[in-house]
């Protein structure tokens, strides 16, 4: 797993509840031909292939003490648990450390502080710009807002929650019983919106994107996907959320 080194221990850090473990396993066998199926369905960006997963955890020993379980139980438990469902897995754990004041949600102060890429990119200082005169589309995710060619669009928050959810997933096809499951969460059968009121929601959204509605692309017969675009650039807050590959 990249990008987890431990950062150098704070006068003020948290004591760590264990310490840093390191198992290797016999290497993997080759990928059977189902996964690599799947991993080319997520359209992964030329020349790269997946070679495992990071899981961020957002959980200090208080709060763990509180629970009854400490740090190091929970990773012998998650250890056991991918031990009987891979066996050959390779697994990497660290101990984030933080200073005590170091304010935020729990699992963006890890993320941070084990320079994931994207928490590390969002802490940057972004340059003033002149709003007004910008040309293309700026989807603000900070400011929850899209502005078009400097102007502010009307968007209505589901239609700003559909355009973040394809952003933040940047290059991936997006099904509509996954758009209808994520957005409408929680709802019941009688208030989720059926597939085919997914198609009317990114129509009024392509309206209002006017010139630029082709920013969100329709992959016939799946769902939907946001690729890159020179017009438009991505305004993130901290703690934005990261995109999931999964």
């Amino acid at each position: 797993m990249s990008n987890t080194a431990l950062l150098e221990r704070p006068a003020t850090a948290v004591r760590p509840a264990l310490h840093l473990v390191s198992e290797h396993a016999a290497p993997a066998a080759a990928p059977a031909p189902a996964a690599q199926s799947a991993a080319a369905q997520r359209n992964l960006p030329a020349g790269t292939t997946p070679r495992g997963f990071a899981l961020y955890v957002g959980f200090d020993e208080a709060k763990a003490a509180a629970s009854g379980v400490s740090l190091g139980v929970l990773v012998d438990a998650l250890r056991q648990t991918l031990a009987s469902l891979a066996p050959e897995a390779e697994t990497y754990a660290t101990v984030a450390l933080a200073p005590v004041a170091a304010g935020g949600r729990d699992v963006d102060v890890v993320r941070l502080a084990l320079h994931e890429p994207s928490a590390v990119a969002r802490t940057k200082a972004e340059p003033e710009e002149d709003e007004r005169a910008a040309g293309g589309v700026v989807v603000d995710i900070s400011r929850k807002r899209v502005l078009i060619d400097g102007e502010s669009s009307a968007l209505t928050f589901k239609e700003f929650e559909l355009l973040q959810y394809l952003v933040l997933r940047e290059g991936r096809t997006i099904e509509r019983t996954e758009l209808v499951s994520s957005l409408w969460q929680g709802a019941t059968d009688d208030d989720a919106p059926g597939e085919r009121t997914i198609d009317v929601h990114v129509r009024r959204l392509r309206a209002k994107l006017g010139r630029y509605e082709d920013i969100v692309r329709t992959v016939r017969g799946v769902g939907y996907r946001f690729d890159r675009h020179a017009d438009v650039s991505i305004r993130y807050g901290h703690g934005t959320p990261s995109p999931d590959r999964f």
